[in-house]
């Protein structure tokens, strides 16, 4: 604790006092407000009125932000989408899903945070009408017990941002563009016990029901 004002009486009025104290220059981790993980750095403020009197408390939150130096990539990711490049479904159903072929390229995969996630999709061929082209970005939270080692991992949403409404026109380049929320995001967080990392769902939904996903797991950082 740090003394900011002696003992004494104050004047009536206000009473400003500037005060000041040096956070470490290593090991914090940015502000972070999560489902199951929270990074929060607060100052406590109380004044103490007397014997006979309530002491006074208040406790209000500061964001620490923590840059680190660019992280280059060579070029950027390249993907495409088709019934055959699906996970988690058998062969003998391939038959009963519509043909598509969803291509397009994200412009990071390690992305300051500071700036907007970017990139570009296209569909280029689908026998089924289209219902609505989404972005997804999620947290994927895991906890590790300090006695036992059992690890638990959640991933929750976001934010989901639609980027296409209706049956999009064919071979039509859709940007991507999506900014990431203070506080609900923050740098990738990798520690012995827990963990805090990110994804984004590029999610393509037919008319009929039937819809498609392809993750794609990023890095988040700030830059200086």
């Amino acid at each position: 604790p740090v003394v900011v004002l002696d003992a004494g009486r104050l004047p009536d009025g206000t009473t400003e006092t500037p005060f000041e104290f040096q956070l470490p220059s290593e090991g914090l981790h940015e502000s972070y407000h999560g489902v199951y993980i929270n990074v929060e750095y607060k100052i406590n403020v109380d004044c103490e009125r007397g014997v006979m009197k309530k002491a006074l408390h208040r406790s209000i939150e500061f964001i620490v932000e923590v840059p680190e130096n660019a992280k280059h990539e060579t070029e950027p990711e390249r993907f495409e989408i088709t019934p055959e490049s699906l996970e988690n479904v058998r062969s003998n159903t391939l038959d009963q899903i519509p043909k598509f072929k969803i291509s397009g390229r994200l412009f990071h995969k390690l992305c300051p945070i500071n700036l907007p996630f970017t990139g570009e999709v296209t569909i280029e061929a689908s026998q089924a009408p289209v219902k609505s082209v989404e972005l997804q970005l999620v947290r994927v939270e895991t906890v590790k017990h300090p006695d036992s080692g059992n690890t638990a991992r959640e991933a929750t949403e976001i934010q989901n941002i639609q980027i296409g409404d209706g049956d999009v026109c064919r071979n039509l380049v859709i940007p991507l563009y999506m900014i990431f929320p203070r506080l609900f995001t923050c740098p990738t967080m990798l520690t012995e016990l827990f963990k805090v990392e990110f994804e984004v769902n590029l999610i393509v939904v037919f008319a009929d029901g039937y819809m498609v996903t392809e993750n794609f797991p990023i890095v988040l950082y700030r830059g200086r």
